[in-house]
C-alpha cells in the first residue's frame, strides 16, 4: 500500500517499527531540525537513496501537528522544483517521512563555487522558485518559511534543477491566515503587524531571497551587538513594516533596473497591491530578456561570506525566541495591525509588545528614493512605492 498505512483524520492501524527496517536502511542523522531528525535512507530492494524525516510523537502537539501537516501538503502536491513525498509511515512512538533525496548544494555554496556569476543566473533561480510558488498558489496553498536554506540544487550536473523542502509550516490557505510563523529575515510586513495574511507573504520572502542573490545583504539588517537580539528585532521589525531598505551603492550599481523594479513588485509593502508569482513569472526580468549577463560574483561572494557566516551560528539561538513571541496572544481577536516586537530568530512559530505607528520609521527620502521605478511596465511614484528606495 503506498505511503504505508497512514491515514490521517481516520481510524487507522499503526506500522510495526519493521516494516520500516524491512524496506529501509536508514543511516545517521545527518541533522536535526527543530521538529524531526533527518537520515539518509537507501530503499533495500532498488538501492534508491531518499532522505527520511523522522519526528517523535512524545516531542508534543506541535511536533504530532507539524508532521500530520506536511504529509497532508505533500501529498496534495507534485511538481518538478519540490521535493516529492515518496513513503510514510506511523507507528505508535513516531512519523517517518520518506523524501526525495536533493544531492545538490543550498545556492549560496553554488554561487560561490561558481567562476561566473550574474542576474541571468538569479533570474533563473527566481524563476523555478516562482512557477514552484504559482503551483503551490493555485492550490491555495502558502508555503510561508521560504528562505534561502530550503532552495537546493537537486542534483551537482551543471544545468540541475532548484528544488523547495521543508513544508512543515506550509498552511492550505482557507479565509486568511492568523497565527506568525516564518523565518524573522523573510516575513512580511503583513505577518510582522500580526495583520489577517495569505498568498501574498510568499511573494514577499521570493522579493528577500532575490535581493540577497543579487547584492549579498539582506534587505533589512541592523548593526546592533550580536548577543542583543532584543534591539535587533525590534529595529528589523520596524524596517520591515515600513519596507525600509534601498539599493545601496555600489552593490547594486551594476543591477539592472529591471532586477530592482521586480524586487520593488515582490516587497511592496500593501499585500494587495504586492505581485503575485504568476505576475512575477511574467515580468520582463523573469521571461524577457532584461536580466543583466553582467559578472557580479566578486561582489556578491564577498558581501555573501561578511553579512551570513556569522547569522548561521546566531540562526538557532534566535528562531525558537522570536516564533514564541509573535505567537504571544493577541489582546483582542480583532486581527491587530500592531506590530509584534520580540526578541529573537530562525523560524518564527510571535512577540507581545506593540510598537505604536509613530515608533515606526519613515524612510528617508533621497533623490535616489524619489525616482520613479517601473513595476510590470508601470511607473511607481515614491507614494505607490511606500517608502521601497
Amino acid at each position: 500500500m503506498p505511503f504505508g498505512c497512514l491515514t490521517l483524520g481516520e481510524k487507522k492501524d499503526y506500522n510495526s517499527p519493521s516494516e520500516v527496517t524491512d524496506k529501509y536502511d536508514l543511516g545517521q542523522v545527518v541533522k536535526s531540525e527543530e521538529f524531526c531528525e533527518i537520515f539518509r535512507a537507501k530503499d533495500k530492494n532498488t538501492l534508491k537513496m531518499y532522505t527520511c524525516k523522522k519526528f517523535l510523537k512524545k516531542d508534543g502537539r506541535k511536533v504530532r501537528k507539524a508532521a500530520k501537516n506536511e504529509i497532508l501538503i505533500l501529498k496534495m502536491v507534485k511538481h518538478h522544483n519540490i521535493l516529492q513525498l515518496v513513503d510514510v509511515f506511523e507507528t505508535r512512538k513516531e512519523y517517518f517521512l520518506f523524501l526525495e533525496l536533493a544531492t545538490g548544494r543550498e545556492v549560496f555554496d553554488w554561487i560561490l563555487d561558481q567562476g561566473y556569476y550574474s542576474e541571468r543566473d538569479t533570474s533563473n533561480v527566481i524563476r523555478q522558485v516562482l512557477e514552484a510558488v504559482a503551483y503551490l498558489h493555485s492550490l491555495h496553498i502558502v508555503h510561508r518559511n521560504l528562505k534561502l536554506e530550503n532552495l537546493v540544487y537537486y542534483n551537482r550536473l551543471k544545468n540541475s534543477k532548484i528544488v523547495i523542502s521543508d513544508f512543515h509550516l506550509a498552511k492550505l490557505e482557507n479565509g486568511l491566515i492568523k497565527e506568525p510563523c516564518g523565518t524573522p529575515e523573510y516575513l512580511a510586513p503583513e505577518v510582522v503587524g500580526r495583520q489577517r495574511y495569505g498568498r501574498p507573504v510568499d511573494c514577499w520572502a521570493i522579493g528577500v531571497i532575490m535581493y540577497i542573490l543579487l547584492s549579498g545583504n539582506p534587505p533589512f539588517y541592523d548593526e546592533t551587538e550580536d548577543d542583543d537580539y532584543d534591539n535587533h528585532d525590534k529595529n528589523l521589525f520596524r524596517k520591515i513594516l515600513s519596507g525600509d531598505y534601498e539599493f545601496d551603492s555600489p552593490y547594486w550599481d551594476d543591477i539592472s533596473d529591471s532586477a530592482k523594479s521586480l524586487v520593488a513588485c515582490l516587497m511592496e509593502v500593501e499585500q494587495d497591491q504586492r505581485v503575485t508569482a504568476q505576475e512575477a513569472i511574467n515580468h520582463e526580468w523573469i521571461s524577457g530578456n532584461a536580466a543583466s549577463d553582467k559578472n557580479i560574483k566578486d561582489g556578491v561572494c564577498a558581501q555573501i561570506e561578511k553579512n551570513f557566516a556569522k547569522a548561521k551560528w546566531k540562526k538557532a539561538v534566535r528562531v525558537t525566541t522570536m516564533m514564541k513571541r509573535l505567537r504571544a496572544p493577541d489582546q483582542s481577536d480583532s486581527g491587530a495591525s500592531s506590530p509584534a516586537m520580540g526578541a529573537s530568530g530562525g523560524a518564527v512559530t510571535p512577540s507581545s509588545t506593540p510598537v505604536p505607528p509613530a515608533a515606526i520609521p519613515v524612510p528617508a527620502q533621497t533623490q535616489e528614493s524619489l525616482a520613479p521605478m517601473r513595476c510590470n511596465g508601470e511607473i511607481l511614484t515614491p507614494q505607490q512605492r511606500s517608502g521601497v528606495d
